[in-house]
């Protein structure tokens, strides 16, 4: 939503660069740069961070975010806005959301209102509704703490042009918190009526609304639960059905920014049950929470302001995340353009010995972009070697492990001819990525580091599953109950991988992965 930064810092630089006319040229981009991801959204040029307004309607998915035009640094929030068929490739088209002397076009959430209930639609048109989060700037430098609120948007054309309500804010701030937004809405059938989860500093409110423009507070859940190392943004409230059962679970994603798991940001969540007015949490997970701080969705470093497509028709609770983090993520070093997204996921609840969990695993949309990856591979003792005569920067992998009794230790070396490498590998009980010696790394203090996170095994079985776009790894362990992701930047592209461990490689494929671009 917002880096870490006190508000009158940022505001102040954002009125130094509007007196001196001083800002970054910028020019679309080719596609083609350094470290630019070839099948991961991105914006042509400017500075991107979190998904917004996601909703599938009349055969598109649409994919708005959080934009700044004007420089590869956060700057006075837009809503950039592409649309694709297929969740593979994307169509860029204008600026949806500018800001106005309301405030900037913070994060939110878009659904498609079918029974008009908001009487927004005209002509049998369906109304794809916005709802926002405005932030004055002005008010949020004299720390009024009621600089949030939320407005409202509608679109008759699929999102191609749209019009702010005329009387915004919906929700005006309460004035009680300067954190107050990242609306995320959605139709409760069983209660018949609009439900938002709204973020408050450290927990979340339900609202809920017959028109999606009067809104009622219900209640609140969070305090004191879950890491609190930062503030709560982006909630997402998810009903799910286990296969072969008819009763209804939830689970609440909730952003963290401080406080991940790797530091910075992070994406937790809960699992409950919601009446319509109330989420309650799961005993069982309760208790989990009890012995650990939180459960996270991706236990990397890049995955932050997640969040799910509404109206999706096919079943699947389809994810997108930004792939970054707010403690170096305005350095990255790319220019034209600044931030990617993840690849679009699948998030499903399954019953684990531990209790309910999500797992999350790619759109299987993205196999068509398979194409065949010529390796040659050598073997020495525990070790196999795979090499491209190009490189392998674009490529998913595909491997399945058994374990030895003893001690599992196991590497997976991704490497170019300079001798940096890309980690990713098995000890002691954790799955880890280690990118201290992957790349460049001089953009920040933080960046060059090893990752870990606490894996489980069954029957010593082991697959993993793996995707490289050359400046980032995306990781999903046993068909999805561990994610990893991870940003990197080598100084040339890898072209080798190198399997290593006491572990039985018992099958393994790869693929090279075509450009959408």
């Amino acid at each position: 939503m917002k880096p870490k930064l006190r508000w009158g810092v940022i505001i102040l630089m954002v009125w130094l660069v509007s007196l001196t006319g001083h800002t970054q040229e910028l020019t679309a981009g080719d596609y083609q740069e350094p470290y630019r991801p070839q099948w991961h959204f991105s914006p042509p040029s400017g500075w991107m961070n979190d998904p917004n307004g996601l909703v599938y309607h009349q055969g598109e998915y649409h994919l708005f975010y959080q934009y700044y035009p004007d420089a590869t640094r956060w700057g006075p929030m837009h809503w950039g806005h592409a649309v694709s068929r297929d969740l593979v490739h994307w169509q860029h088209l204008p600026i949806a959301l500018a800001p106005d002397d309301k405030g900037y076009i913070f994060s939110g959430s878009i659904v498609a209102d079918r029974l008009n209930t908001s009487g927004l639609g005209k002509d049998g048109v369906i109304p794809l509704v916005a709802l926002f989060t405005y932030h004055d700037p002005k008010a949020a430098a004299q720390n009024t703490r009621n600089h949030e609120s939320q407005g409202l948007a509608f679109s008759l054309d699929n999102g191609r042009s749209w019009q702010k309500y005329a009387n915004n804010p919906v929700i005006p701030n309460p004035g009680e918190t300067q954190d107050f937004r990242d609306p995320k809405v959605f139709w409760h059938a069983p209660s018949q009526h609009w439900i938002m989860a709204l973020s408050v500093t450290d927990h979340v409110q339900f609202w809920r609304s017959k028109n999606l423009i009067d809104w009622q507070y219900q209640s609140s859940f969070g305090k004191g639960l879950g890491a609190q190392g930062g503030v709560w943004e982006c909630p997402d409230l998810l009903p799910f059905t286990l296969p072969g059962s008819d009763q209804t679970h939830w689970a609440l994603l909730l952003n963290l920014n401080p406080g991940g798991p790797q530091g910075g940001s992070g994406i937790q969540y809960f699992i409950g049950d919601f009446d319509g007015k109330t989420f309650s949490l799961d005993p069982d997970f309760a208790n989990t929470l009890q012995s650990q701080e939180a459960v996270w969705l991706d236990h990397g470093a890049d995955n932050y302001a997640g969040v799910t497509w509404s109206g999706v028709e096919d079943g699947r609770t389809l994810f997108i995340g930004w792939m970054s983090n707010w403690l170096y993520g305005q350095q990255l070093p790319t220019h034209p353009w600044r931030s990617s997204m993840t690849m679009p996921r699948t998030l499903d609840m399954v019953s684990t010995a531990q209790g309910l969990r999500l797992k999350s695993r790619p759109v299987a949309e993205l196999e068509s972009l398979r194409q065949p990856l010529s390796l040659t591979e050598h073997r020495e003792a525990n070790r196999l070697t795979m090499q491209s005569q190009t490189d392998i920067m674009q490529s998913e992998w595909w491997f399945e492990f058994r374990l030895p009794e003893q001690e599992s230790i196991l590497e997976l070396i991704f490497s170019n001819e300079l001798g940096e490498k890309l980690v990713l590998g098995v000890d002691k009980g954790q799955f880890y990525i280690d990118r201290s010696q992957a790349g460049r790394a001089d953009f920040s203090e933080v960046f060059a580091t090893k990752h870990r996170a606490p894996l489980i095994i069954s029957d010593n079985a082991l697959s993993i599953r793996l995707f490289l776009d050359h400046s980032a790894v995306e990781v999903f362990v046993n068909d999805g109950q561990l994610s990893m992701t991870e940003r990197f930047f080598p100084s040339r592209p890898y072209t080798s991988l190198s399997i290593s461990g006491r572990a039985e490689l018992k099958q393994k494929q790869s693929y090279k992965l075509a450009s959408i671009w």
